[in-house]
């Protein structure tokens, strides 16, 4: 493996385009990049505004997957990025985080004998009824190189015998928000979209299935922001507009909530970094709201990102409305936010890494 590399980048879902985005162009200074994108998020609000706002080269290949039940999903993600292995014979194969196109990819690079890289390897919530979960799991164990945002995540890895190939790299949704806060603010114009004033609104984003293919949770998480007494802005998943239809709630939902479609990634973070406090069930968002020192409110039980919690800027409410209003109106962190996920550079760090290991990787 010497020289440039050819290196096939997967992606599909919202938070792997945010993080694709500063690793390749790292990656782009040296390699060939092939960026395969599944189409696990097909709609123009979930997939092409982000490689849009995010400057993502077009990709090579779209695979159209589109939606469906996650066996159904994982095994047309996988016989699909097979063809395209076989095809363009990457030197690395590279995935993000924990959807189904992130296994899937994994597993093609695997049983193909293609070196994986895992970005954003050894997170755990400890809940194995998350798909995601699952997704982690077995991402890492057929990974050869493991970049790791957090000690957390590098503790989590040697407790389950991966030690080697392993990379405390920090974490690249560091430089995806650096890199475009401040073109955020200059650019979006989503506060005045919908009158919102700084500081004077929530964000509350649902998608997971565990609170969206669930009718209580749905019904307790919008009592909970009718009751929370301000304007929410509710940007709504393609999955919660489906079920909130089929429960009836779609034409129903409280005055103060504002919904709207999807938000693009630059209109997504000005409104994040607005906003009072941010709920959310999205793994992606903790982060987010953590970086930008915003107050989050997870409609979990579990959480991969531990140190958020840990730190105080996060609390786990689940879906129960008590709980939910009394964290919108009492909870307010005090304490410092730590670097602990690494600072600027982690892609950076992870194309050095790559580089290093060119020539030894099989």
């Amino acid at each position: 493996m010497k020289g440039t590399m050819k290196i096939a980048t997967i992606v599909g879902a919202r938070p792997q385009f945010i993080k694709c985005a500063p690793l390749s162009r790292e990656l782009r200074k040296e390699h060939t990049e092939v960026l395969i994108h599944t189409g696990q998020h097909y709609d123009p609000e979930m997939s092409d505004v982000f490689f849009s706002d995010l400057a993502i080269p077009e990709p090579d290949y779209n695979l159209g997957v589109g939606s469906g039940p996650q066996g159904e999903q994982t095994g047309e993600i996988l016989s699909q990025v097979e063809e395209v292995l076989l095809e363009e014979k990457p030197d690395m194969v590279i995935v993000f985080g924990d959807t189904n196109s992130t296994l899937a990819g994994a597993l093609a690079g695997a049983k193909l004998h293609i070196p994986v890289a895992h970005v954003e390897a050894g997170l755990r919530s400890f809940d194995r009824t998350m798909p995601e979960e699952i997704n982690r799991v077995v991402t890492d164990h057929v990974s050869d190189l493991l970049f790791c945002p957090t000690e957390t995540a590098v503790r989590n890895l040697a407790r389950e015998g991966i030690t080697r190939g392993v990379h405390l790299s920090g974490d690249v949704m560091v430089d995806a928000l650096e890199y475009n806060r401040n073109i955020a603010a200059e650019r979006s114009r989503i506060l005045e979209r919908f009158g919102l004033s700084p500081k004077g609104y929530l964000v509350a984003t649902v998608h997971r299935p565990a609170n969206t293919d669930n009718r209580e949770h749905m019904e307790a998480i919008l009592s909970a922001l009718r009751d929370s007494g301000q304007p929410v802005l509710f940007p709504v998943h393609p999955r919660t507009k489906k079920m909130l239809n089929e429960y009836g709630y779609w034409n129903m939902l409280p005055g103060n909530i504002i919904v709207t479609e999807p938000l693009g990634y630059i209109d997504m973070l000005q409104a994040m970094a607005n906003a009072r406090k941010i709920l959310t069930d999205s793994g992606g968002m903790q982060k987010e709201a953590y970086l930008l020192g915003v107050p989050c409110i997870t409609l979990r039980d579990t959480t991969e990102w531990v140190e958020t919690v840990r730190d105080g800027w996060n609390v786990l409410v689940g879906a129960y409305r008590e709980t939910i209003v009394d964290a919108v109106r009492n909870f307010s962190p005090m304490g410092e936010r730590s670097m602990v996920f690494g600072d600027v550079g982690a892609s950076g760090r992870i194309a050095g890494v790559i580089r290093g290991n060119r020539n030894t990787v099989s």
